[in-house]
């Protein structure tokens, strides 16, 4: 027997932590860009000047990268349905998690891009 968690174990966990993190995020996000705006909507210099708060740019951050790691936690979960072999799964993981380092970071260089 195995000591410790194995990496399907840690994604599982990894998955079903990050979907209550996004339950809480998604509504932090919605009172902040929503409730708090009047009208419910804001314009772009408000969204741009919002932003510029670090509160906010960390709420925002953390919401990209919970995204970003559910999503693709969910995507591996799906492939690894498939059955792949060892060096397949090796493949996947890889893979996934350079599309996620990249997708944050993309994101973030924008997001950074935006409010200067």
């Amino acid at each position: 027997m195995k000591q410790g968690m194995s990496l399907g174990r840690w994604a599982w966990l990894g998955q079903a932590v990050s979907g209550i993190l996004l339950v809480v995020l998604i509504a932090l996000h919605w009172v902040a860009q929503h409730w708090v705006a009047s009208g419910g909507v804001r314009s772009y210099a408000d969204v741009v000047a919002y932003l510029r708060r670090p509160e906010i740019l960390a709420l925002e951050t953390a919401f990209l990268v919970v995204v970003t790691a559910h999503a693709l936690l969910g995507v591996r979960a799906i492939l690894l349905d498939l059955g792949p072999d060892r060096r397949a799964r090796r493949f996947l993981n890889l893979g996934l998690g350079t599309l996620g380092l990249a997708t944050v970071g993309y994101g973030l260089a924008l997001t950074l891009t935006i409010i200067r």
